[in-house]
């Protein structure tokens, strides 16, 4: 750069020495054309390295994440109590708004009730496995005092001395107490099967309602909406009475979150070939006219939209771009040094220069002037007397 500026500087005093103060030579058409081009073609220099060295951007943004506030409720519930005020600050946890618990409550208790005979029925069904043993040993008690009746009435009537008809009573005996003993057996089965039905060593029933409970709990404490992280809740406009819950559409507030906030600035892709993460710039806020900010570059988003194709049963059209419309830019990611960062609320916009070579040299000097200038200027422009 410092050889540029001597060839210019030189080119101009030999000019100025040959053709107006020794006027060596007639000064004519050729010669103010032929000196331009050669001056032109050296002015390149400083805008080729300003680009490139010291890139820099218009288009600057402050973002911060937002959270949409939005009701974890089973069904429209009405808001009793709204607990900020608008661009109030908020710590996490603190209670944002409330909403009516009345059914939330009823439901929590229904079924705390009905978890609480759930336990018990579980014990009733182990008494239930006792009683279908008793009746199943009752009922092979029975069939073993009728097939010994059924045995030695056989034994008498092969002797002739027994009576056939109640041999036959006794037949029919045996037959009846084997299909009570299955029929016990049955309902001792049933009954184990019943106890032990159980999810990691809880009985389902059990387990069912405790599920249930988990979940109507949730609702319940979801009746208190707490601020998610440290923040502001900006353009409030729900008010107690409101009714919110799944069949509005949407969150009800928008907190802007306090922590992780940046830069955005966009570039035009060429500008960003020696831009690299780490790199020092400067920035100039809208905001505050006649100060230049400090910062870090981060990182590169070295993507956009226009090479975004999504999924459709169309084949995609390609055609020339229009020249009129603007290049598709990247995004690079800046983090001011500033420990303040109160100081760049959401969507202050700004004008961002980055020295790729440090904030030393002709360059950033340049640079260092036009982006101050620019800052200076702000006291004034826009014109909006």
């Amino acid at each position: 750069m410092m050889i540029g500026m001597l060839v210019l500087a030189i080119a101009t005093l030999l000019f100025w020495v040959i053709f107006f103060k020794l006027k060596l030579l007639r000064l004519t058409p050729g010669w103010i054309f032929g000196f331009s081009v050669f001056f032109l073609h050296l002015a390149l220099i400083f805008v080729i390295g300003l680009r490139f060295v010291t890139p820099y951007s218009t288009s600057a943004t402050i973002i911060q994440h937002t959270i949409q506030l939005i009701p974890r409720l089973s069904e429209p519930t009405l808001i009793t109590e709204v607990l900020v005020e608008d661009n109030m600050p908020v710590r996490k946890g603190d209670p944002l708004f409330k909403f009516d618990r009345t059914i939330y409550e009823a439901r929590v208790n229904q079924l705390k009730a009905q978890l609480a005979a759930a336990q018990q029925n579980v014990k009733v069904l182990g008494t239930n496995i006792k009683t279908a043993e008793n009746q199943v040993v009752e009922a092979e008690a029975a069939l073993a005092y009728s097939t010994n009746q059924m045995d030695d009435y056989n034994i008498l009537i092969q002797k002739g001395v027994g009576r056939l008809e109640q041999a036959i009573k006794w037949r029919d005996t045996v037959k009846g107490d084997t299909a009570r003993l299955h029929a016990a057996q049955a309902e001792l089965q049933v009954a184990r099967l019943q106890y032990e039905s159980s999810i990691d060593g809880v009985h389902t029933s059990v387990a069912n309602l405790e599920a249930d409970l988990q979940q109507a709990q949730f609702y319940l404490d979801n009746t208190v909406l707490n601020a998610p992280e440290d923040g502001r809740v900006i353009n409030l406009q729900v008010r107690p009475g409101m009714v919110s819950g799944i069949l509005r559409i949407g969150g009800i507030a928008v907190l802007i979150a306090e922590d992780n906030r940046y830069l955005l600035a966009t570039y035009f892709q060429e500008n960003l070939k020696y831009v690299a993460p780490g790199q020092y710039a400067e920035v100039a806020f809208d905001l505050y006219p006649g100060q230049i900010f400090k910062g870090r570059v981060d990182s590169i988003w070295k993507a956009n939209g226009q090479g975004q194709l999504l999924p459709t049963a169309e084949i995609p059209r390609f055609e020339p771009v229009d020249p009129s419309l603007p290049q598709g830019q990247y995004a690079v990611k800046i983090l001011l040094d500033d420990r303040d960062q109160s100081k760049f609320p959401i969507g202050a916009q700004g004008s961002v220069a980055i020295y790729v070579n440090g904030d030393r040299g002709a360059w950033a000097a340049l640079r260092k002037v036009a982006i101050r200038m620019h800052t200076w200027l702000a006291w004034l422009y826009p014109l909006n007397i």
